[in-house]
Formats: C-alpha cells, structure tokens, sequence
C-alpha cells in the first residue's frame, strides 16, 4: 500500500518542507487540489456533500498547480506530485500536455495527472468551454494528450478537436505519465476503466461501495482489454480509518491511500509534519 498527502489548505510557503517531511518518512505523493475560478457565489451542486456545497469558498486562494508542483520538485526528489483533480476539459489538450511535460522534465519522471470533467458549471461559463459535452471532450483529450507525449508527429480531426500534423517535443522522461481518473458517477467510473492508468476515488459511503464501483471499472477495463495493465486504485482517508480498515482496502483493490491529519486545512505546519512522522510510524512501517 503507497499513501499520499493532500495539501489543501497549506500555506503555499509550507509546501516544501511539508512536501520533504512527507517524502523522508515514507509517503509516495503529495496530492494538489484544481481550480481555475470560482464564481461570486457558489452554487450548491457539488456531489459529494449532503448540503451541496465544497469545502471552499469563492474566497478561497487558487493557484496553478504545475506552478506549486514544479516548486515542491525542487525541495523534494522521490516524492511523487500530483494532483486531485485537475479539470481537465477546461482546457485545451496542447496547453495541458505542455504545461505537464514540463513538470515531468523538471521533476526526472515523478508526475501523476489526476483529472476530472468538474461539477462547477459557471467555471465553465468564464472560459467559453461548454460544460454538457465536457465528459465527450475529457474521453477525446486523454487518448490525444498521450498521443502528443508519444507519437513523433500528430494530428487531430474530429467533433473536439481539429489541428495538425504537428510535432510535440519533449517526450515524458519515461515516455509515459500517468493519468489517473477521479469521480464517482458511471460515466466517471467508465472512463477510469477503459482510459485511465487509475481511479481516484471520492466520496463513496464505505468499503463495499468502493468494491462495487471497482466492479465496474474491471468489467470496463476488461471490456477495453486493459485488464492486464498496470491500475492504480487510490481511496480517501475515511478508509484509513486504522491498520484492519487499511488492510481491508487492499483486499478488495485499493493501492494508495490519500490521508491528512483532521482539520488539515486549519492545521499548523508543525502539526503536519508531527502527523506525517507519527503516520510513519504508526502506520507506514507497520503495513511495509
């Protein structure tokens, strides 16, 4: 079992060493939350909450999380970077393989693309991107991204997206990053399955309604004939509840687990990294 960080809520000048302290005691990534804008008011149509609302405020800092991450790629250098998620149909495929490329490059191969197709639909409205065909945009973007950081030239005509030949250099390190599917809805869990390298998974009850979903995401991946691909399964820390609780998300999948101290958004950076170290110590050297 790997175990990640989130850093939602950190003062941006605590990510380093917070990222550091994490990676000398045994985490495998941290994890950085995505937004692009956030309207005066948000509306209550977020999907995993009871009252509809995010854990965020229009007034909530945002900040470009390649930018953060290629930061945290020089105070660190194993720790894997991610995010959780990007949203991804916000965007064009060429800006989003280039600004990741980057970071890949920067950073000697240590990148996880987490993304998403989002929920909030004035995000979509400030950019002129259509938010109802965004889950058709994201499923044609993920097979071109890959397309750009693989193939030596490259062109596109469809519904989406029209460009090209073009060339697109640099290649990833390793020629191939990560790109790990979040969301919870069945369309969600059906693109994880058949074009992702893995689910990151959200606000699902417990266990049993994660082994359901991963069910799904199976059949999916089997369907695509990717069953014999490498997958990464990666649960919130409501699943980590302690060392059984852990070892029962292994059993039905799960490969990583994203944890945080409660109340991480208000914690202290000392009360972090005594989280990190203790976690480590509790938990990390016991499940090896």
């Amino acid at each position: 079992m790997k175990f990640g960080l989130p850093l939602f809520g950190v003062s941006p000048r605590f990510y380093g060493d917070i990222a550091s302290a994490a990676e000398d005691n045994g985490f495998e990534s941290v994890w950085m939350p995505e937004h692009l804008i956030f309207p005066e008011e948000i509306p209550p149509t977020y999907l995993y909450s009871d009252s509809g609302y995010p854990p965020v405020s229009p007034d909530t800092p945002l900040f470009d999380v390649w930018v953060v991450l290629a930061y945290i790629a020089h105070a660190t250098s194993t720790i894997r970077l991610a995010t959780n998620v990007y949203v991804l149909p916000l965007r064009h495929p060429v800006e989003v393989a280039r600004s990741v490329v980057t970071l890949d490059r920067l950073s000697n191969g240590r990148v996880t693309m987490g993304v998403g197709v989002g929920w909030l639909e004035e995000e979509f409205d400030v950019v002129g991107r259509g938010f109802h065909d965004r889950g058709k945009r994201a499923d044609a973007m993920i097979p071109l991204i890959r397309s750009l950081w693989t193939d030596d030239v490259i062109a596109v005509h469809n519904e989406h997206f029209d460009f090209g030949p073009v060339k697109f250099q640099p290649k990833p390190r390793h020629r191939h990053i990560p790109i790990e599917v979040g969301g919870v809805s069945k369309p969600a869990l059906r693109r994880a399955g058949r074009l992702g390298d893995g689910w990151i998974e959200i606000g699902s009850a417990d266990l049993d309604d994660v082994s359901a979903k991963l069910d799904l995401i199976m059949a999916e991946r089997a369907d695509a004939g990717r069953a014999d691909e490498p997958f990464e399964v990666t649960l919130g820390g409501s699943h980590a509840g302690d060392l059984d609780a852990i070892r029962r998300a292994e059993d039905i999948g799960a490969t990583r687990l994203i944890v945080a101290p409660m109340g991480a958004a208000g914690a202290s950076v000392d009360g972090i990294v005594d989280f990190i170290k203790r976690f480590a110590d509790d938990v990390i050297s016991a499940v090896g």
